[in-house]
């Protein structure tokens, strides 16, 4: 599972102004890879694939690719990273070019991160989606950006959605087993169902109903034990899903998904989130999400 990042940066300068007369993007298709979201990217004439990472707040690059091609992107500062089980100090990378949706852009500040093969060039978060409305059509594996503005989400919503106060992620309120609505981060970047915190599946009595299963889980700075298992019923908006699939932190294992800012400057208390939905729940639908003002619409792709 990719990160969720501690830290909202101002990026993609250039690119916001290359579509300053647009209203609505072209689709373009994308590749889902192990439950995440590739666009195609070129950087210095290599071809490759940038992942779209809902729950990070700011923007990457895979350090793999870096070290592959023996660029020498010029630096910046540092910035403290947080994923699901830990903290590392990273550095960052300025003026990155890059072809993505069709445009030459140069991207700045952007975290060193190790994002799996040396193909992914770019993990892309906030420092994008808060600068549009954008549309996935996961069933169809196309996406598209509206300009802020033409689109009123706010009318056309049909899931409880904001931006936390507290740690600056979009949440959405879930139903989980006709037991409990829980806030829970949008997260593109998790390639399971839904990751939960280990007190709500041990209170429930979840992990001894449906039998779960010991495994590990990669986050951004490490790996874990984790334990998994289906829950029966998860209400998404409108739609109701069964036999979803559920990983908790196993016995003992530390993690991080409170709703608290996690550069530790802010006071502000966010909302009490318990998990993090992905890919085996978002998969079926069509999102249209103002990630800013935290409205969504789910939907059903159009029949062909």
């Amino acid at each position: 599972m990719y990160a969720t990042i501690c830290r909202r940066l101002l990026c993609f300068v250039c690119f916001i102004a290359s579509f300053n007369t647009f209203a609505v993007t072209n689709w373009v298709d994308f590749e889902v890879i192990n439950g995440h979201i590739n666009l195609p990217v070129t950087i210095n004439g290599i071809e490759g694939r940038a992942i779209l990472d809902s729950g990070a707040q700011m923007n990457a690059i895979n350090l793999s690719f870096i070290n592959r091609h023996g660029f020498e992107f010029d630096k910046g500062g540092k910035v403290n990273v947080t994923g699901v089980y830990g903290t590392e100090t990273r550095q960052l990378f300025n003026n990155v070019s890059a072809n993505l949706f069709g445009a030459e852009i140069e991207l700045d500040q952007l975290a060193g991160l190790r994002i799996g093969h040396h193909e992914v060039q770019l993990l892309l978060g906030a420092g994008l989606l808060e600068k549009f409305i954008f549309q996935i059509d996961y069933p169809n594996s196309r996406m598209r950006l509206f300009e802020k503005g033409s689109v009123d989400l706010a009318k056309l919503e049909n899931i409880p959605m904001q931006m936390d106060r507290g740690s600056g992620q979009p949440i959405v309120q879930v139903g989980l087993n006709g037991e409990k609505n829980a806030w829970l981060v949008l997260d593109t970047g998790n390639s399971g169902g839904l990751f939960l915190k280990r007190l709500l599946a041990t209170d429930k009595n979840w992990l001894e109903l449906y039998g779960s299963k010991s495994g590990v889980s990669a986050g951004v700075n490490n790996n874990a034990t984790v334990e998994n298992f289906r829950l029966p019923e998860v209400k998404f908006g409108p739609f109701t899903l069964e036999n979803v699939q559920v990983t908790v932190p196993g016995e003992g294992q530390n993690e991080s998904i409170s709703g608290q800012n996690r550069n530790g400057l802010s006071r502000i208390k966010g909302k009490n989130i318990k998990g993090l939905v992905g890919y085996d729940v978002l998969k079926h639908f069509v999102l249209t999400i103002d990630y800013k003002a935290g409205h969504m619409h789910i939907g059903l792709p159009e029949e062909s």
